[in-house]
């Protein structure tokens, strides 16, 4: 039996989820998503409360799509509720980051300034140094986050780039440690 698969999902005040076709619908105060279900997953919506569950859960893949859809579900129920965020910090000598429309500009070292387009349904603040990626999907935040992260990961030796606030960089001595032997 799947632990997480069959934990029932409890729809907050606001948020109402309906299954049209071969998708569940979910929508909330911040918006709506739409996620395609699996022919091996069946999922019910009973006052105000969604069970997720599949028709053999002796099968090793089915089971894992119980889990995976019940974890997808409660993403969405919560993304529309209350939504997600992801924070980012530039650290270095000369790195800016300024937010200019749908786009953030990053100037992190590099000849020229780089341009990140934001994706639809994602905002974006810029606050000093520091980036605050948010948004109703858990998935597009990450990834969004993840690939401006990408544009300059940190360095081990100064501690330069661009990382998450809770991120904790390992930091090297470099080779002036090695000459004082």
């Amino acid at each position: 039996m799947s632990r997480l698969g069959k934990l029932p999902i409890e729809l907050p005040e606001g948020a109402e989820a309906k299954i049209q076709d071969n998708f569940i619908v979910v929508k909330g105060k911040k918006g709506e998503l739409k996620q395609e279900l699996h022919n091996l997953v069946k999922v019910e919506i009973k006052d105000r409360i969604i069970s997720v569950s599949v028709k053999r859960p002796e099968v090793k893949k089915e089971r894992a799509f119980w889990g995976l859809y019940r974890s997808l579900i409660n993403n969405m129920v919560a993304g529309v509720s209350e939504g997600y965020e992801k924070k980012l910090e530039v650290i270095g000598v000369g790195y800016r980051v300024a937010l200019a429309g749908k786009k953030i500009i990053l100037n992190v070292g590099y000849s020229h300034p780089v341009d990140f387009p934001l994706p639809k349904g994602i905002s974006a603040q810029v606050e000093g140094n520091a980036i605050t990626i948010s948004g109703i999907d858990k998935q597009l935040v990450g990834e969004t986050a993840a690939r401006i992260r990408k544009v300059r990961k940190p360095e081990p030796y100064k501690g330069k780039g661009i990382k998450y606030i809770d991120e904790i960089i390992r930091r090297k001595e470099g080779k002036a440690a090695a000459k004082g032997e």
